[in-house]
């Protein structure tokens, strides 16, 4: 598929062991990663702004990774002291402002984990249908937007569950883009 001209960003809000072992391998090859801390988020100690200019400070050259994946026990630590639904908004609404930012800023290829966190971004960027393009995991094809209710951004999404995916996908999906 060919992509349009522009910055990469992997945005994970799932906190599945795949996706857990995702970010790790992505970490470990050296993508820059800012982990979005869900009580900050909460607190407004840490807004959709602030992460877009961390992002913007990063190499354009290569992709960048914002996540709130974490292990099950801090999760539930979160979920304890925020409520089930209200840390999975939060830290959701989070990553779908982001990308609002980060595609009004040139970032035209997002790779996106977790089925709720998917939704959330696909909604608030207005992306209404798909095309599918090559596929980089079994059941995870790249889809570039074709329709949008917002301002028709030209972006190509990869939009994956938190459990799909072999522990190299997001070092590898930008590979199959031209």
């Amino acid at each position: 598929m060919k992509a349009p001209a522009g910055r990469a960003a992997i945005l994970a809000g799932s906190c599945s062991e795949a996706t857990r072992g995702q970010v790790q391998t992505a970490i470990k090859a050296g993508i820059p990663a800012f982990k979005l801390d869900p009580f900050e988020l909460a607190a407004h100690k840490i807004r959709a702004s602030d992460i877009i200019a961390w992002a913007m400070k990063q190499d354009a050259g290569k992709p960048l990774l914002i996540y709130s994946s974490d292990d099950p026990a801090h999760v539930g630590k979160v979920q304890e002291k925020l409520g089930r639904e209200q840390a999975g908004h939060i830290v959701e609404a989070a990553l779908a402002a982001t990308a609002i930012g980060l595609a009004a800023n040139n970032f035209t290829r997002l790779l996106v984990a977790g089925g709720e966190t998917s939704g959330a971004v696909v909604n608030e960027l207005g992306i209404t249908a798909l095309e599918i393009g090559p596929e980089i995991d079994p059941g995870v094809p790249w889809t570039r937007a074709i329709q949008h209710d917002g301002d028709g951004h030209d972006i190509v999404l990869a939009l994956k569950s938190g459990n799909f995916g072999t522990p190299d996908f997001f070092v590898k999906a930008w590979s199959k883009l031209s």
